[in-house]
């Protein structure tokens, strides 16, 4: 890999990274909120979960087309990577507006797929702008600073209901039923944070074309494919259909009594089988022909040969993002219930909700602050300890909320949030980034969004089933299912190979 860029300055990163501050606004208040407007529409807890599903489906589907796309555009003003950070802030900026405006659950959980889809647009390409801009040295900070706004975007955006209310007098009269009008103006605060931050990075950044080495870097290539090529593509999208279409019938068969406890969120999975099985066999069909450039083929051959540390780094993300989702599906039911005994649409709840937003502020000034020292103590104790640390810490906090009754212990809680908030959004990256080829790193960050996205599509799934069944509709023991695999994920984490030289350019196939 070419590691001859040269340093940037302070600034240079600052403004780069700058974005993310707009990018983190509008989802914490996803985050923190959307729940609230479910439960404000009539949903019930246990159908929150699958309502979720559009973030995660859309980040499945979008993430590695616009790597994929963006690894190949260059516009003589915008570049490779800033078109898509303007055109999913300007989308993203109207969903954020529409979305507590809703009339009815649907329509929320529809702007939600919007939302997350405008949001992915933007951020996808700005993981991608670290590895194209930095040398190997500098990644670390690169994406530290990229924690470091991700934290005052959330802190910011997560405490900013409770804000408006309690600093700024927000009345709240005839708000009960509603979507509550602290929130509402969040929202619209939200929109203008994010498409002027956003602008801010566009407009004074700048990137270069590749170079004639970097344009020309191929992967590393697997023997057993080489030698099978489109038969093995083609026995596997098999093998993945199957399972898919047989998990389905299952289900079906498990959710034909009405009084069934399994809900219609696990087809999902059966889903999620079927959509690779098909690409793995539509990809052997052009193989078949011949047709090896054909970019269908690309995206799933680059899939299949995906570097090392990416497939160890899979079942770090796998652990570190179900345990995430747990957390911001159930976190406001959790508090509302075990702490406040308080139910939807009450005083009581909106006050609970209220302090969640206080809650995830916290874990993000944290975030904020542990960011500065991220990239020093990577350095004294290596990456991978230092991930391990901060995933225990996190998964730690996570747990602790089962045994906190006092509202303001939970801010404690946090802490430990925060800190594994911060190495979760920049260590991983760090590693992953020198295992890449310059001329795929788009496509390559779209395709590690899977390790993000299906645990949190598996979250959805299964968390509801879980919280009324197993957890006996007591959302807190989500929290604590979260933490023991936030732990998980630390473990895993040493398994990493995190060097900067796993990636070895040699002859296309």
């Amino acid at each position: 890999m070419s590691t001859n860029k040269p340093k940037l300055s302070f600034s240079q990163i600052f403004n780069m990274s700058f974005g993310f501050l707009g990018i983190q606004f509008g989802f914490a208040l996803q985050n923190a909120n959307v729940s609230r407007i479910f439960e404000s529409l009539g949903a019930k807890e246990s159908d929150i979960a699958g309502l979720w599903l559009a973030a995660p489906i859309t980040g499945l589907l979008m993430q590695p087309i616009i790597g994929y796309m963006s690894d190949r555009t260059w516009h003589p003003t915008f570049g490779r990577r800033r078109p898509y950070f303007l055109f999913g802030a300007i989308f993203a900026s109207i969903a954020l507006i529409l979305m507590p405006n809703s009339s009815t659950l649907w329509m929320a959980a529809g702007l939600l797929w919007v939302l997350d889809a405008s949001i992915n647009i933007s951020m996808e390409p700005f993981r991608a702008f670290v590895g194209d801009k930095l040398p190997p040295e500098q990644r670390t900070m690169g994406f530290a600073m990229q924690s470091l706004f991700i934290g005052l975007g959330a802190v910011i955006a997560s405490a900013l209901p409770w804000l408006l209310i309690h600093v700024f007098k927000i009345d709240l009269t005839g708000d009960t039923g509603t979507v509550p009008y602290n929130v509402k103006l969040s929202f619209y605060i939200g929109a203008g944070a994010f498409l002027v931050a956003v602008l801010w990075t566009v407009f004074t950044s700048k990137e270069y074309p590749l170079t004639e080495e970097e344009a020309h870097e191929k992967l590393e290539r697997v023997p057993k494919v080489i030698k099978y090529g489109p038969a093995l593509y083609q026995r596997r999208g098999l093998i993945l259909t199957g399972i898919g279409v047989i998990s389905a019938v299952i289900f079906y068969t498990l959710m034909l009594s009405p009084d069934s406890p399994f809900h219609r969120e696990l087809y999902v999975l059966s889903f999620i089988f079927c959509l690779f099985g098909l690409a793995y066999f539509g990809a052997s069909i052009f193989m078949f022909k011949k047709r090896y450039d054909n970019s269908f083929v690309q995206i799933v051959r680059d899939f299949q040969n995906m570097p090392k540390t990416m497939m160890q780094l899979a079942n770090v993300q796998f652990f570190t993002w179900f345990a995430l989702f747990s957390m911001w599906i159930y976190m406001t039911p959790a508090v509302s219930s075990h702490i406040y005994n308080a139910l939807p649409n009450t005083p009581e709840y909106n006050e609970a909700g209220d302090w969640v937003g206080i809650c995830f502020a916290v874990y993000n000034v944290v975030a904020f602050l542990f960011a500065l020292l991220l990239p020093v103590l990577s350095d004294k104790f290596s990456r991978k300890m230092t991930h391990l640390i901060c995933l225990t810490l996190g998964g730690l906090g996570l747990i602790s909320v089962f045994f906190i009754t006092d509202k303001n212990m939970l801010l404690l809680s946090m802490v430990g949030v925060g800190i594994a908030w911060t190495s979760i959004l920049s260590i991983p990256y760090a590693m992953l980034t020198g295992s890449l080829p310059t001329n795929k790193i788009g496509y390559y960050m779209g395709i590690f969004n899977f390790f993000i996205v299906i645990p949190q599509i598996v979250a959805a799934s299964i968390l509801g089933l879980l919280v009324s069944t197993l957890f006996k509709g007591h959302s807190v023991y989500a929290l604590v299912l979260g933490g023991v695999c936030l732990i998980i994920a630390g473990l895993f984490t040493l398994r990493v190979q995190d060097d900067d030289k796993v990636y070895l350019p040699l002859k296309n196939v």
